[in-house]
């Protein structure tokens, strides 16, 4: 079969003929030559049936046991697909905006007209949707699969997933920064079966309302999936996790692999094992059993006295792949080692300093973060175009395709966990923080890149220092590969390996400083919290440029109230004023 033409008629039929011509045989082409061309794995992306659940009615009236009205794509996110509610003043916009001013201030009353609205506070999108979303479509499982064990990835899904295949439940997943997995077990005969997934954005967990995770300010809360979505096969035995934790002065490195079982009987057998980098190959086999339940192993490789380190100079990366039967998994590491000594970083056995910037999650011409390498190449190369070697992730943690990006190029991540609000008052967010930081961590943290690691931004709660203090001993016992912080900006806490603080700005302003002196009572390293919050004025020759998902209606409210006032002629003048005050700030 000629798996060249299959693609190639399918992505004239998706894209030339999708709602006239034959979806159902362009969804069977897709299912077949995803099977074929990536054996053990399906990709679903394609048309899928849809429907949106306002009154959140689906789960009482069963919608996963009849076939959803609409269509849409994925990866993809409803708001960019037409889907959704218009723009009104009464929109429920995630986030504190001020609104209850925009609808009282005379100056904004041509703008909460219907079919003319625009906030002066973000971005905005064409259609807004809080609530539950279905999505569904059929998939068909080849002979091939029988007696398989089949696990379904949901890559960035925004937010709380829930999953049926057929008319059964398979479970429910609330991480916003790891991908959704459902384990369907050996129970899925070959042969087709419906899939049907609901995507809910409300603020199930209340991360907080201005969390980059959720909020409209910056991503916007859109509702979708937007990453890999795949279903795949696997032994009744498999290799189910791999951690590396590398040794720099030993040049060795430990993996602790997770095994899975679901033959329901005791077993044992040999991971093979192959270490791969420029100039370096070893390999070997460690023997490991397991019970009912699943079993687990630990081996220490040494890599040779040349193997080279990672860092920000010299980004050398290993490959570890591990196989057990016909079972394989494959990871990627740098030997890399961050501590903490006195009041500096230590990278290796040398000082090292961060020279970062925030990602507040901002992408205006899709509303949500790429989840390919090449978008976080670019985005990288930039920030080292720039002398830049960091960036800390402001209150998200990005899709693993930004440390797969950062890991080649060597530069230094600072993660958290999606949080911006309230901790330790005994609400669901406090275990919530637990279980997703754990997820963040099995997920990404071979990554060489994930240097730092906190909760989130800006901790409120009368109990925030205690919780807070616990949750950071208790990574500090748990994994050494990184160092972590009680918060981003505060509290400042004896049990952090280092601090995010505002100190550097002084008591009441940024210029002419010592900074040092305002940190002389801390004893760990210091990054300085937001330092460079400078403002410019708008440049109106940007507004055509934002031609997707989020339009810069707040820069026309700018634009009329400079043309209103006599003075639009001057914006240029404004922009290059503003401007080179901003560049003379951040010199400062």
């Amino acid at each position: 079969m000629n798996f060249r033409l299959i693609l190639a008629v399918t992505a004239w039929m998706n894209s030339r003929l999708r709602y006239k011509l034959g979806p159902i045989l362009a969804a069977a082409l897709f299912v077949c030559a995803s099977l074929s061309v990536h054996a053990g794995t399906c990709s679903l992306a394609g048309e899928w049936r849809f429907q949106l659940d306002p009154n959140d009615s689906g789960m009482q009236e069963h919608w996963f046991e009849r076939p959803l009205a609409q269509r849409i794509r994925l990866p993809g996110a409803l708001q960019n697909e037409g889907f959704g509610d218009d723009i009104t003043a009464d929109t429920p916009w995630t986030g504190d905006v001020r609104i209850d001013h925009w609808k009282r201030a005379p100056q904004y009353g041509k703008y909460r007209q219907p079919g003319h609205i625009k906030v002066p506070f973000f971005l905005q999108p064409e259609k807004h949707y809080v609530g539950p979303a279905w999505y569904q479509r059929d998939m068909d499982l080849p002979s091939s699969w029988q007696g398989k064990r089949i696990v379904l990835t949901l890559e960035r899904p925004h937010w709380q997933t829930c999953v049926w295949v057929d008319d059964r439940l398979i479970g429910t997943n609330d991480s916003l920064g790891t991908p959704h997995v459902y384990d369907f077990g050996m129970q899925l005969q070959p042969g087709k079966h419906r899939l049907t997934i609901r995507v809910d954005n409300r603020l199930l967990i209340d991360v907080g309302a201005m969390a980059h995770s959720v909020t409209d300010h910056s991503q916007g809360n859109w509702n979708g999936i937007i990453g890999k979505i795949e279903i795949a096969e696997t032994d009744p035995v498999w290799i189910d996790d791999l951690q590396a934790y590398p040794d720099v002065e030993a040049k060795s490195v430990t993996i602790k692999g997770r095994i899975g079982n679901l033959t329901g009987r005791t077993g044992k057998g040999a991971v093979k094992w192959i270490i791969k980098a420029t100039g370096i190959r070893c390999a070997g086999s460690c023997d490991v059993s397991w019970d009912a339940a699943g079993g687990s192993f630990e081996m220490t490789a040494p890599l040779g006295p040349d193997a080279p380190l990672w860092d920000e100079f010299h980004p050398a990366l290993f490959q570890f792949d591990a196989t057990i039967g016909d079972s394989s998994k494959s990871i990627t590491f740098g030997l890399r080692q961050i501590a903490q000594q006195g009041r500096e970083f230590i990278l290796n056995g040398r000082p090292a300093f961060f020279r970062g910037t925030l990602e507040c999650c901002v992408f205006p011409l899709t509303g949500f973060p790429p989840a390919d390498v090449d978008s976080w190449r670019r985005i990288i190369k930039v920030c080292k175009d720039y002398g830049l070697n960091h960036i800390r992730f402001h209150s998200w943690c990005p899709p693993d395709a930004a440390f797969t990006a950062a890991d080649e190029l060597g530069f230094y991540f600072q993660i958290e966990c999606g949080v911006f609000g309230r901790v330790g008052d005994g609400k669901p967010l406090d275990k919530w923080i637990y279980d997703e930081s754990e997820r963040i961590v099995e997920a990404y943290g071979n990554h060489p890149s994930f240097v730092l690691f906190t909760h989130g931004n800006e901790p409120h709660g009368a109990q925030r220092e205690t919780y807070l203090a616990k949750w950071v001993d208790f990574w500090k016992e748990r994994d050494s590969r990184r160092l972590v912080t009680s918060g981003t900006a505060f509290p400042i806490l004896p049990e952090s390996q280092y601090h995010v603080f505002h100190g550097a700005r002084g008591a009441a302003d940024w210029f002419g400083r010592d900074y040092g002196t305002n940190f002389a009572s801390l004893t760990a390293p210091v990054i300085v919290h937001e330092m460079g919050q400078w403002c410019s004025y708008p440049d109106f020759d940007d507004i055509e440029r934002f031609n997707g998902a989020l339009k810069p209606k707040n820069f026309e409210i700018f634009r009329d109230s400079l043309e209103a006032h006599g003075m639009l002629g001057q914006w240029r003048d404004f922009l290059r004023a503003s401007g080179r005050l901003q560049v003379l700030c951040y010199k400062e």
